[in-house]
């Protein structure tokens, strides 16, 4: 079964709520979509072709190449059908690969059932025509196959990714209630940010938005970060077609660019996490990091940008008394410290927001995990032209 050069469907998945932005990034690498949903994108293309889009998306979080589609009342017809298809081909005797799924079938109690019966199918199909049996486990570091099951539609995929493409890499200090890597890039590619233009970033915490700014600004890829992915333990993995596109990423990193990005935090410990991440990412230069109150945080005048907070939402983190404070004083900070700027604020709490006292110009849907949450636009005029406070809606 060859399918590094063969098309087929691809769905490249990611969080509810960056399908836009994934959609974005996938068009501006010259792919043609053929269809949007509200957590990814279905693409027509090689398994090759997925090695340049998992080293490339921000916003992503698995790719995922089709092999089968087909109808499956219950366990046994899965197995079945699973088991037709030339695993020996796919899989190497000697190898590793682990299953994942998202199943709703009224025949199946526990998606782990699934996976179990998709695992029989390959190994039994493998040791058939092999007469041996690779292994198998829930470890996403090698081969790595995505069973999607609804009702008696039933499809199997390669999951070229492997470990999720939403996490990138970089941040091996996470710090407390860090913002995933994939949504920050999102978040900043909402804001329609030139990449030259001033970043401030108070409350920066473990520094994910400033990071993800200095990696959208210089063109550094996720992929520079990363040497694993699953599509390397199928066979017929060329590892020149990878090299290829990691001198790609080498190459058209833009090492000129020198964007003005602040990120203050009052802690000592979040800005050392912050400035260690940075380093891991290679960006630590790029950033002036400052400890102090957001209140005091530096905002340039000469190149007017975005402010942009991620305070706490009052959900982990924080008293809820005291947060309406601070998000007063944020409202007073964009508008005395920062006004020729746009101030965004990324929360999941509407009744704190209302003490921002600023009428958003803008409001943008997104999810922080479970938490349902709203990138706030502010347009911070000078002079006169302030517009007057109203309650958030």
């Amino acid at each position: 079964m060859e399918v590094f050069n063969t098309p087929n469907k691809i769905i490249i998945t990611c969080n509810k709520r960056l399908s836009p932005y994934l959609q974005q990034e996938v068009e501006e690498l010259g792919f043609e979509i053929k269809r949007s949903f509200s957590t990814g994108v279905e693409l027509f293309n090689t398994l090759n072709e997925t090695i340049k889009l998992n080293l490339n998306l921000r916003t992503a979080s698995q790719i995922l190449y089709s092999i089968k589609e087909f109808k499956a009342s219950n366990p046994q017809e899965l197995y079945d059908e699973l088991k037709d298809i030339a695993w020996e081909e796919l899989i190497a005797f000697d190898g590793y690969f682990s299953v994942t799924s998202n199943v709703d079938n009224e025949t199946i109690t526990t998606p782990l059932f699934a996976n179990l019966k998709v695992k029989d199918a390959i190994v039994d199909r493998i040791k058939e025509k092999k007469d041996i049996r690779p292994n198998s486990g829930s470890d996403a570091n090698k081969a790595v196959i995505h069973l999607y099951w609804k009702d008696d539609r039933a499809e199997v995929f390669i999951d070229s990714s492997g470990e999720t493409l939403a996490k990138h890499g970089y941040r091996k200090h996470p710090g407390k209630a860090p913002m995933l890597e994939a949504l920050a890039a999102g978040t900043i590619l909402a804001t329609k940010w030139d990449g030259l233009s001033s970043f401030v970033n108070p409350m920066c915490g473990s520094g994910t938005l400033a990071i993800e700014a200095a990696l959208i600004a210089t063109n550094r890829r996720p992929g520079l970060y990363r040497m694993n992915y699953s599509f390397m333990h199928f066979i017929g993995y060329d590892e020149e077609v990878f090299f290829q596109e990691r001198r790609n990423l080498k190459e058209q990193v833009n090492k000129k660019a020198n964007p003005k990005i602040i990120a203050s935090d009052l802690s000592q410990q979040a800005v050392d996490i912050a400035i260690m991440n940075a380093k891991t990412a290679g960006v630590d230069q790029l950033i002036d990091f400052q400890v102090c109150d957001f209140a005091d945080t530096t905002v340039p005048q000469e190149e007017k940008g975005i402010a942009i907070f991620n305070p706490e939402y009052g959900e982990r983190l924080g008293n809820h008394s005291q947060l309406e404070l601070t998000y007063k004083r944020v409202g007073d900070f964009l508008k005395q410290n920062c006004k020729g700027y746009k101030g965004y604020i990324f929360t999941g709490n509407p009744d704190l927001a209302k003490k921002i006292g600023l009428r958003a110009s803008r409001k943008v849907e997104f999810y922080n995990g479970k938490l349902d949450c709203r990138l706030l636009e502010y347009e911070l005029y000078e002079g006169t032209r302030e517009k007057p406070k109203v309650i958030y809606e």
